[in-house]
């Protein structure tokens, strides 16, 4: 009689259940005097004040059940099992979390009354919130068909540098994930190929300014984590597209005399294809995404006024050929309704060839007095294997995750450098190999709570990355003597984390730590006469975190924030093999580069009203010997005037800032969305010994760089599928170290066509319309002053149609 009264009443409620979602709710029912098992017992999530049911399931043989729904806000679980009292449990389902358990539940033959029990949770969301941002790419139109650098141009808070690296809130020190997990296609720890990654198969972009103890410590202004699409439809899914681009249309200044010049009007082929089938227990996917262009990723005009009276200007364009691929693919594999096997790769191979031919003229008298001219060759890329399993516990949520990585990184770098002057002629060539090799493992263990969640794991991380530097000198050589023909670095981490997260009805408090040892290692060659000694060094530290977050009201919120990070130089900053691209202007690293360490203070708001939200954020940072490049002159040669810019540990510095976002809907046809940042850089004064080329003191002054971001994104939904997106980024002027960089200014503007019944997409897009996003910078030192401009490709225009269908 049970069975069939149970059997009914799912059957009335089958309506309910087709508004099924994602959040899930689970727990056991157990007899209160013999605690035996309860199975087929109706249990029922109805709307709190109604009567309405919008779920519905029933107990299974070990009294276990899970409901599911897409709604939120405060709910009744009914359960009813006949010869026993109903049991009706309010239940909040809160914001923030979207699995939980209720754990066990008694229900009693009708001879007692059983208390009501609360449930609360507590989820990360994926959309807009104090504690993070998320942006679709779908909606940035005006960014869309170039790589993910120009996806996350206009998105709060971030900016790019002249090197291509993004900067959060004022800083670069920021760690990159893919799909939340490290990745060598943008770096572990370190940035790398932004720019020249196809962004055609990202779904959306995520902001975490304050990451929690799960992630790693690494990357003191927070976390950008790059999450692909991923299609959910059972059956054969897929897309494919093609983009045609022209980059350089317009120049902001006239090229200095050189039978080469500057690459314009460059070309740009961008196709992409994503695959994915999914059936039964087998989900399988294949995305690539492909770039072939001319580019110009580097036009650097430099003015030098040295103190004596001579005054020199120079530009370096950096002309580039460049062919970028990557691949995608991987197969989950459900073994069981509780284990799950996903094995994954990435391929990515890049070779570009960049060409300069570099005049440099004395403006006292209008004459060259130099003539450099390079090529460099290079390829680079990685091949990684990944494998996950997963244990899903028989409570929603509750499951174990582990996981195995190797990356495989590789770099071979050959450059030919020509100069030619008065004094020299000269005719080099330097090769290097760099082949990096990464492998992780991490366990994470998921526990959904009454009112919260636990997060506990574990990671251990080996990566090496030796290089060979190969030198064929020809007569009067502009390479400095000594460097040696090797170099060893590598870092090893071990990590472990707990993370506690409790929501109430009026608050929610999340607290962790991370706990790691870090042991790093730089051998250098016994050649090399500039750092005597090779470098090994280890440390222990604690990264906490902790959040309160207090519900003033169902749309309003306040959070407060604190956590510890790091930043760990990575190969590049200590590479202690000079760039050529500039013989006068050389960059190089250093091998006795120590971390630098930030504590992050911040408070958040939140307002949502009916069409649109506010956020607003102020934030302080204080850090701990921040590491940063330091222009010095290299008095040791008598024939040119060499500026080294190398890393160097200045001390001491702190960041504070002010974000604001604000969101409005108009109609059903507008929509506005600002964001407005202002921060203040402060690195206090620092004195230090630089020991390349020769030893020498430095010193930096107190700097204070306060500026301001303003980014503006209209979008205007028009009938017959026409979505329109102009958006305006102003950054203004800032201090930098021994310097200033001037304001700069874009407009963008893109049009996206729904076709073919909304299975196809034209677009286009027209990124820096007024060619105005160039760099420039004043640099004082204290034997000369220098005007730097960077009026790199910043202006391009892109028109690509994207395919999509869905099958069974």
């Amino acid at each position: 009689m049970k069975t069939i009264f149970s059997l009914f009443f799912v059957v009335i409620t089958v309506v309910g259940g087709l508004t099924q979602g994602d959040i899930s709710v689970s727990g056991r029912l157990f007899d209160i005097d013999t605690h035996a098992e309860l199975p087929f017992v109706s249990v029922a999530l109805v709307a709190k004040g109604e009567e309405e049911i919008l779920n519905g399931t029933v107990t299974d043989e070990e009294g276990r059940f899970t409901l599911k729904t897409n709604q939120r806000g405060n709910f009744i679980i009914s359960c009813t099992y006949l010869g026993y009292k109903t049991v009706k449990t309010p239940i909040l389902i809160g914001q923030k979390n979207d699995v939980y358990d209720i754990g066990k539940v008694f229900l009693k033959e009708f001879t007692t009354q059983l208390q009501e029990v609360t449930v609360t949770a507590e989820r990360a969301t994926v959309d807009a919130s104090l504690s993070r941002k998320s942006f679709d790419m779908d909606d940035q139109v005006a960014q869309m068909g170039g790589s993910v650098a120009d996806a996350m141009r206009a998105l709060p808070g971030i900016s790019i540098d002249q090197e291509g690296k993004v900067l959060l809130r004022g800083s670069d020190q920021v760690a990159i994930l893919i799909d939340g997990q490290q990745s060598a296609m943008t770096g572990f720890g370190n940035q790398r190929g932004l720019n020249n990654i196809p962004a055609a198969n990202i779904e959306r972009i995520e902001i975490i300014n304050n990451p929690s103890a799960k992630y790693d410590a690494g990357g003191m202004a927070g976390i950008i984590n790059i999450i692909y699409k991923e299609e959910r439809q059972v059956g054969f899914n897929g897309s494919i597209g093609f983009t045609y681009g022209l980059g350089e249309l317009t120049t902001r200044k006239s090229d200095l005399p050189t039978d080469l010049g500057r690459y314009n009007v460059n070309s740009k082929y961008i196709p992409n294809l994503s695959l994915n089938y999914r059936s039964g227990k087998v989900n399988s996917y294949l995305q690539a995404e492909v770039i072939r262009q001319r580019k110009l990723p580097n036009n650097e005009f430099t003015t030098r006024q040295y103190f004596d009276g001579r005054k020199i200007i120079s530009q370096v364009p950096e002309n580039r050929s460049q062919t970028h691929s990557v691949i995608k693919g991987g197969v989950d594999y459900e073994l069981n309704p509780r284990n799950t096997l996903r094995f994954s790769t990435i391929f990515d191979y890049e070779s570009h060839v960049d060409t300069a031919q570099v005049p440099y003229i004395s403006l006292n008298d209008e004459q060259r007095s130099r003539y450099w001219h390079w090529r460099e060759e290079e390829v680079t890329g990685f091949l990684s294997f990944r494998m996950d399993y997963q244990y899903r516990f028989q409570e929603a949520g509750h499951q174990l995750n582990f996981a195995a990585q190797y990356s495989r990184g590789w770099e071979d770098e050959s450059y030919f450098l020509n100069d030619s002057s008065a004094l020299r002629q000269a005719n080099d060539m330097t090769h290097i190999i760099a082949t990096e090799h990464t492998t992780y493992f991490t366990g994470d263990y998921v526990k959904p709570l009454r009112s919260g969640r636990l997060e506990l794991g574990a990671r251990v991380q080996f990566r090496t990355i030796p290089v060979t530097y190969e030198i064929n000198r020809g007569p009067q050589s502009v390479i400095y003597l000594g460097l040696g023909e090797w170099s060893d670095w590598g870092e090893n981490i071990w990590a472990g984390y707990f993370n506690y997260i409790l929501e109430k009805q009026s608050f929610d408090i999340e607290g962790g730590l991370r706990i790691e040892q870090t042991d790093v290692f730089y051998d250098i060659a016994p050649e090399n006469t500039y750092y005597p000694e090779n470098d090994a060094y280890d440390y222990f530290e604690v990264y906490p975190n902790v959040r309160f977050t207090f519900k003033l009201s169902p749309l309003n919120s306040l959070s407060l924030f604190y956590n510890r990070r790091v930043d760990r130089p990575g190969e590049p900053q200590l590479r202690i093999f000079p760039k050529y691209d500039d013989p006068e202007l050389l960059k190089v690293g250093n091998p006795y580069l120590r971390p630098q360490f930030t504590q992050t203070f911040e408070l958040a708001y939140k307002r949502i009203w009916d069409l649109g939200s506010i956020f607003f954020s102020t934030y302080h940072r204080i850090i701990d010997d921040p590491f940063t490049r330091v222009y010095s002159i290299d008095i040791s040669e008598p024939n040119y005037d060499i500026i080294n810019k190398i890393y160097q540990n200045v001390g001491s510095g702190s960041n504070t800032g002010i974000e604001l976002l604000l969101d409005q809907n108009i109609d059903n046809f507008l929509k506005l969305s600002a964001s407005i940042n202002w921060y203040n850089n402060v690195v206090d004064g620092a004195q230090g010994l630089l020991l390349f080329p020769t030893e020498r003191p430095f010193t930096i002054d107190k700097t204070t760089n306060q500026t301001w971001e303003l980014k503006i994104n209209n979008q205007i939904a028009l009938r017959n599928a026409w979505n329109i997106q102009l958006s305006g980024i102003y950054m203004g002027p800032k201090n930098i170290p021994q310097g200033r960089q001037l304001a700069r200014s874009s407009i963008d503007l893109g049009v996206k066509k729904g076709v073919l019944d909304n299975r196809g997409e034209i677009l286009f897009a027209f990124s820096d319309i007024f060619n105005g996003f160039g760099i420039r910078q004043e640099i004082t030192d204290q034997n000369f002053t220098a005007i730097y401009q960077n009026f790199f490709e910043t202006q391009v225009l892109r028109l690509g149609f994207l395919y999509k269908w869905t099958g069974q």
